[in-house]
């Protein structure tokens, strides 16, 4: 399961339990959408630093 997968079930739990209030339900959209876009940054980081160890890994060979 990658991490996306792993927060986005998190995050149906999380609403799933909440309390239902209209400012809640107003800011629920919004808040998905930032949580999605910051564990796909979160991802691609991570990537982008395994790439760079590799890079690193292959000049000092």
């Amino acid at each position: 399961m990658t991490r996306i997968e792993a927060a986005m079930k998190r995050i149906a739990s999380a609403r799933a339990n909440a309390p239902e209030s209209s400012t809640a339900t107003a800011a629920a959209p919004k808040l998905m959408e930032l949580v999605n876009s910051h564990e796909k940054l979160r991802e691609e980081v991570a990537e982008t630093m395994r790439e760079l160890d590799e890079l690193i890994a292959e000049l000092d060979q």
